[in-house]
Protein backbone atom coordinates (compact mmCIF):
# COMPACT_ATOMS: atom_id res chain seq x y z
CA UNK A 1 0.00 0.00 0.00
CA UNK A 2 1.61 3.60 -0.99
CA UNK A 3 0.53 5.54 2.09
CA UNK A 4 0.71 8.58 0.49
CA UNK A 5 2.88 10.31 2.54
CA UNK A 6 6.28 10.87 0.55
CA UNK A 7 8.10 13.88 0.86
CA UNK A 8 6.55 15.28 3.49
CA UNK A 9 8.10 16.09 6.59
CA UNK A 10 8.38 14.22 10.03
CA UNK A 11 9.51 14.90 13.27
CA UNK A 12 10.13 11.96 15.62
CA UNK A 13 10.82 12.35 19.52
CA UNK A 14 12.85 9.96 20.99
CA UNK A 15 14.16 8.24 17.83
CA UNK A 16 17.65 6.81 18.63
CA UNK A 17 16.18 4.04 19.77
CA UNK A 18 13.32 1.84 20.54
CA UNK A 19 9.32 2.52 19.15
CA UNK A 20 10.92 6.02 18.63
CA UNK A 21 13.06 4.61 15.91
CA UNK A 22 10.84 2.24 14.99
CA UNK A 23 8.47 5.12 13.70
CA UNK A 24 11.25 7.10 11.93
CA UNK A 25 12.14 4.21 10.03
CA UNK A 26 8.65 3.07 9.17
CA UNK A 27 8.25 6.70 7.86
CA UNK A 28 11.80 7.27 6.10
CA UNK A 29 10.94 3.86 4.60
CA UNK A 30 7.69 5.40 3.20
CA UNK A 31 9.06 8.44 1.74
CA UNK A 32 9.17 11.00 4.60
CA UNK A 33 11.74 13.05 5.01
CA UNK A 34 12.92 12.99 9.05
CA UNK A 35 14.54 15.05 11.97
CA UNK A 36 15.70 12.52 15.11
CA UNK A 37 15.57 13.83 17.77
CA UNK A 38 16.65 12.67 21.21
CA UNK A 39 18.85 13.89 23.78
CA UNK A 40 22.06 11.03 23.68
CA UNK A 41 23.96 12.42 20.56
CA UNK A 42 26.23 9.75 20.00
CA UNK A 43 23.49 6.88 20.05
CA UNK A 44 21.35 9.03 17.89
CA UNK A 45 23.99 9.92 15.07
CA UNK A 46 24.75 6.36 14.62
CA UNK A 47 20.86 5.97 14.53
CA UNK A 48 20.56 8.65 11.78
CA UNK A 49 23.56 7.25 9.74
CA UNK A 50 22.25 3.91 10.03
CA UNK A 51 18.10 5.08 8.35
CA UNK A 52 20.30 7.41 5.72
CA UNK A 53 21.53 4.15 4.48
CA UNK A 54 18.86 2.03 4.61
CA UNK A 55 16.46 5.02 3.05
CA UNK A 56 19.17 6.92 0.72
CA UNK A 57 16.09 9.06 -0.80
CA UNK A 58 15.09 10.36 2.18
CA UNK A 59 16.70 13.56 4.41
CA UNK A 60 17.41 12.38 7.65
CA UNK A 61 18.71 15.22 10.30
CA UNK A 62 19.18 14.31 13.65
CA UNK A 63 19.07 17.19 16.32
CA UNK A 64 20.68 16.05 20.14
CA UNK A 65 18.13 17.68 22.07
CA UNK A 66 16.16 17.77 24.87
CA UNK A 67 12.37 18.09 23.72
CA UNK A 68 11.13 18.87 26.96
CA UNK A 69 12.47 22.32 26.92
CA UNK A 70 11.99 24.97 25.30
CA UNK A 71 15.55 25.32 23.73
CA UNK A 72 15.36 21.29 22.38
CA UNK A 73 12.26 22.07 20.64
CA UNK A 74 13.31 25.12 18.67
CA UNK A 75 16.68 23.30 17.88
CA UNK A 76 14.02 20.72 16.44
CA UNK A 77 12.04 23.18 14.76
CA UNK A 78 15.08 25.01 13.39
CA UNK A 79 16.20 21.88 11.80
CA UNK A 80 13.80 21.76 9.36
CA UNK A 81 14.43 25.30 8.29
CA UNK A 82 12.22 26.78 10.19
CA UNK A 83 9.48 26.89 13.23
CA UNK A 84 6.96 23.81 13.53
CA UNK A 85 4.79 25.10 11.07
CA UNK A 86 7.05 23.12 8.51
CA UNK A 87 6.19 19.69 10.02
CA UNK A 88 3.39 17.55 8.56
CA UNK A 89 3.89 14.64 11.18
CA UNK A 90 4.93 14.83 14.71
CA UNK A 91 5.67 11.65 16.59
CA UNK A 92 5.95 12.59 20.20
CA UNK A 93 7.65 10.37 22.54
CA UNK A 94 9.24 10.46 26.36
CA UNK A 95 10.53 8.43 28.24
CA UNK A 96 7.57 7.49 31.07
CA UNK A 97 8.95 8.53 34.08
CA UNK A 98 10.04 6.17 37.35
CA UNK A 99 7.91 3.26 39.01
CA UNK A 100 7.16 3.94 42.95
CA UNK A 101 4.89 4.75 45.64
CA UNK A 102 2.68 7.47 45.41
CA UNK A 103 3.64 8.39 49.01
CA UNK A 104 7.12 9.13 47.68
CA UNK A 105 6.32 11.53 45.19
CA UNK A 106 6.76 15.42 46.08
CA UNK A 107 5.79 18.33 43.73
CA UNK A 108 8.67 17.97 41.97
CA UNK A 109 8.37 14.45 40.83
CA UNK A 110 4.91 15.39 39.68
CA UNK A 111 5.58 18.48 37.61
CA UNK A 112 8.25 16.90 36.00
CA UNK A 113 5.81 13.92 34.71
CA UNK A 114 3.23 16.50 33.82
CA UNK A 115 6.14 18.38 32.09
CA UNK A 116 7.93 15.45 29.93
CA UNK A 117 4.84 13.30 29.52
CA UNK A 118 1.65 15.65 29.12
CA UNK A 119 2.88 19.52 28.35
CA UNK A 120 5.52 18.82 26.08
CA UNK A 121 3.58 16.95 23.55
CA UNK A 122 0.53 19.47 24.09
CA UNK A 123 3.38 22.29 23.02
CA UNK A 124 4.68 20.66 20.05
CA UNK A 125 0.35 20.17 18.65
CA UNK A 126 0.49 24.07 19.78
CA UNK A 127 3.29 24.96 17.78
CA UNK A 128 2.71 22.77 14.42
CA UNK A 129 -0.98 22.40 14.25
CA UNK A 130 -1.82 25.35 12.78
CA UNK A 131 0.62 25.03 9.92
CA UNK A 132 -0.92 21.65 9.16
CA UNK A 133 -4.61 22.86 8.94
CA UNK A 134 -3.37 25.59 6.43
CA UNK A 135 -1.94 22.72 4.24
CA UNK A 136 -4.83 20.71 4.73
CA UNK A 137 -3.10 17.96 6.16
CA UNK A 138 -1.17 16.84 9.35
CA UNK A 139 -0.67 13.75 11.38
CA UNK A 140 0.00 13.75 15.15
CA UNK A 141 1.22 10.55 16.77
CA UNK A 142 1.38 10.73 20.59
CA UNK A 143 3.00 7.67 21.98
CA UNK A 144 1.89 7.02 25.75
CA UNK A 145 1.39 4.19 27.18
CA UNK A 146 -1.16 0.77 27.38
CA UNK A 147 -1.03 2.27 31.62
CA UNK A 148 -3.66 4.72 30.03
CA UNK A 149 -6.42 1.86 29.84
CA UNK A 150 -5.31 -0.29 32.51
CA UNK A 151 -3.23 1.83 34.61
CA UNK A 152 -0.35 0.05 36.92
CA UNK A 153 -0.56 1.18 40.39
CA UNK A 154 3.50 1.31 40.69
CA UNK A 155 2.95 3.84 37.49
CA UNK A 156 1.04 6.23 39.02
CA UNK A 157 3.53 9.24 37.52
CA UNK A 158 2.96 7.54 34.40
CA UNK A 159 -0.90 7.00 34.86
CA UNK A 160 -1.51 10.65 35.85
CA UNK A 161 0.08 12.76 33.26
CA UNK A 162 -0.17 10.83 30.33
CA UNK A 163 -4.24 10.17 31.03
CA UNK A 164 -4.13 13.94 31.24
CA UNK A 165 -2.78 14.12 27.94
CA UNK A 166 -5.42 11.61 26.31
CA UNK A 167 -7.82 13.72 27.95
CA UNK A 168 -6.33 16.92 25.83
CA UNK A 169 -6.47 15.00 23.03
CA UNK A 170 -9.63 14.05 23.07
CA UNK A 171 -10.53 17.25 23.06
CA UNK A 172 -8.45 18.91 20.63
CA UNK A 173 -8.69 16.60 17.80
CA UNK A 174 -12.58 16.74 17.72
CA UNK A 175 -12.05 20.91 17.10
CA UNK A 176 -12.02 22.38 13.88
CA UNK A 177 -8.92 21.04 12.84
CA UNK A 178 -10.47 18.29 12.29
CA UNK A 179 -12.08 19.40 9.03
CA UNK A 180 -8.93 21.11 7.92
CA UNK A 181 -7.36 17.33 6.93
CA UNK A 182 -5.35 17.06 10.27
CA UNK A 183 -5.65 13.87 12.80
CA UNK A 184 -4.18 13.50 16.10
CA UNK A 185 -4.18 10.17 17.85
CA UNK A 186 -2.37 8.32 20.66
CA UNK A 187 -0.48 5.14 20.21
CA UNK A 188 -0.56 3.21 23.51
CA UNK A 189 2.13 0.37 23.52
CA UNK A 190 1.72 -3.06 25.74
CA UNK A 191 4.98 -5.06 26.17
CA UNK A 192 7.67 -4.02 23.36
CA UNK A 193 11.22 -5.81 23.01
CA UNK A 194 13.15 -2.64 23.42
CA UNK A 195 16.06 -1.57 26.33
CA UNK A 196 13.37 0.00 28.30
CA UNK A 197 11.46 -3.85 28.76
CA UNK A 198 15.10 -5.12 29.56
CA UNK A 199 15.56 -2.56 32.29
CA UNK A 200 12.09 -3.47 33.78
CA UNK A 201 12.63 -7.25 33.39
CA UNK A 202 15.92 -6.95 35.33
CA UNK A 203 14.47 -5.40 37.63
CA UNK A 204 12.11 -7.74 38.40
CA UNK A 205 14.68 -10.53 38.62
CA UNK A 206 16.66 -9.23 40.97
CA UNK A 207 13.53 -8.17 43.19
CA UNK A 208 12.44 -11.94 42.67
CA UNK A 209 15.56 -13.34 42.94
CA UNK A 210 14.46 -15.34 39.57
CA UNK A 211 16.19 -15.01 36.28
CA UNK A 212 15.59 -12.89 33.62
CA UNK A 213 14.98 -15.43 31.33
CA UNK A 214 12.04 -16.74 33.65
CA UNK A 215 10.94 -13.80 34.52
CA UNK A 216 10.48 -12.65 30.70
CA UNK A 217 9.23 -15.98 29.63
CA UNK A 218 6.23 -15.63 32.59
CA UNK A 219 5.61 -12.28 31.22
CA UNK A 220 5.05 -13.25 27.61
CA UNK A 221 2.89 -16.32 29.05
CA UNK A 222 0.65 -13.63 30.26
CA UNK A 223 -0.19 -12.11 27.09
CA UNK A 224 -2.27 -13.76 24.19
CA UNK A 225 0.25 -13.72 21.15
CA UNK A 226 2.88 -15.24 23.04
CA UNK A 227 5.47 -12.35 22.42
CA UNK A 228 6.35 -9.27 23.30
CA UNK A 229 5.98 -6.65 20.29
CA UNK A 230 8.84 -5.15 18.03
CA UNK A 231 10.03 -1.94 17.11
CA UNK A 232 9.11 -2.33 13.98
CA UNK A 233 5.61 -3.78 13.80
CA UNK A 234 5.22 -0.66 15.96
CA UNK A 235 6.41 1.74 13.64
CA UNK A 236 4.20 -0.04 10.90
CA UNK A 237 1.45 1.35 12.93
CA UNK A 238 2.50 4.63 13.19
CA UNK A 239 3.38 4.91 9.75
CA UNK A 240 -0.61 4.00 8.83
CA UNK A 241 -1.74 6.12 11.48
CA UNK A 242 0.25 9.14 9.20
CA UNK A 243 -0.90 8.13 6.37
CA UNK A 244 -3.64 9.67 3.93
CA UNK A 245 -5.98 6.55 3.96
CA UNK A 246 -6.00 7.57 7.76
CA UNK A 247 -7.63 10.46 7.70
CA UNK A 248 -10.87 9.43 8.65
CA UNK A 249 -9.57 7.96 12.18
CA UNK A 250 -9.08 10.97 14.49
CA UNK A 251 -9.08 11.40 18.43
CA UNK A 252 -8.52 7.54 19.19
CA UNK A 253 -6.28 5.59 21.12
CA UNK A 254 -4.78 2.83 19.58
CA UNK A 255 -3.62 -0.35 22.06
CA UNK A 256 -0.85 -2.58 20.34
CA UNK A 257 -0.39 -5.20 23.54
CA UNK A 258 -0.91 -8.40 21.66
CA UNK A 259 -4.33 -8.46 23.38
CA UNK A 260 -2.97 -8.18 26.68
CA UNK A 261 -5.65 -5.90 27.83
CA UNK A 262 -9.13 -8.12 28.94
CA UNK A 263 -11.85 -5.44 28.31
CA UNK A 264 -14.80 -5.10 25.87
CA UNK A 265 -13.86 -1.16 25.24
Amino acid sequence: MNLGIAGKWALVCGASKGLGLGCAQALAGEGVNVVLVARGAQVLEAAAAALRAAAPGVQVLAVAADITTPEGRSAAFAAAGGPGTAFDIVVSNAGGPPPGDFRSWDREAWIKAVDANMLTPIELIKATVDGMAARGFGRIVNITSSAVKAPIDILGLSNGARSGLTGFVAGVARSGIAAQGVTINNLLPGKFDTDRLQGTLAGAASKTGQSVDAVRAAQMAQIPARRFGNPAEFGAICAFLCSVQAGYLNGQNILPDGGLYPGTF
